[in-house]
């Protein structure tokens, strides 16, 4: 994807975040809550989930593409952008996944 996709989505998004909730499907979302974002982050998960196990590629893909829309939204919720998750990727870049996992601080 496309850097350049995700910041355009990225700045519709934080337009839409003030707007009213009858103006735009994600406008409602946000007007909603963290609750109703969460509830459609881990619905989009699970049809991604059942996609892979019906091993339709392209409905795969448009259900990842939901759930990344998705989680894109709960960012922007956040105050956060795609852009943060990218940053973080490219830290973990060339760090294997046991040195990265292990180096994260436990939580309590």
């Amino acid at each position: 994807m496309s850097h350049d996709v995700l910041k355009t989505i990225g700045d519709t998004l934080e337009a839409r975040r003030e707007a009213s909730p009858q103006s735009s499907y994600v406008a409602s979302l946000f007007h909603k809550g963290e609750d109703a974002i969460l509830k459609k982050v881990a619905e989009e998960a699970a049809e991604t989930l059942m996609a892979s196990k019906d091993k339709d590629k392209l409905h795969l893909v448009r259900e990842v593409a939901d759930l990344w829309f998705h989680s894109m939204v709960l960012l922007t919720y956040h105050g956060l952008r795609a852009e943060d998750v990218l940053m973080e990727l490219k830290r973990r870049e060339g760090i294997s996944g046991i040195d990265e996992k292990a180096s994260r601080t436990p939580s309590a």
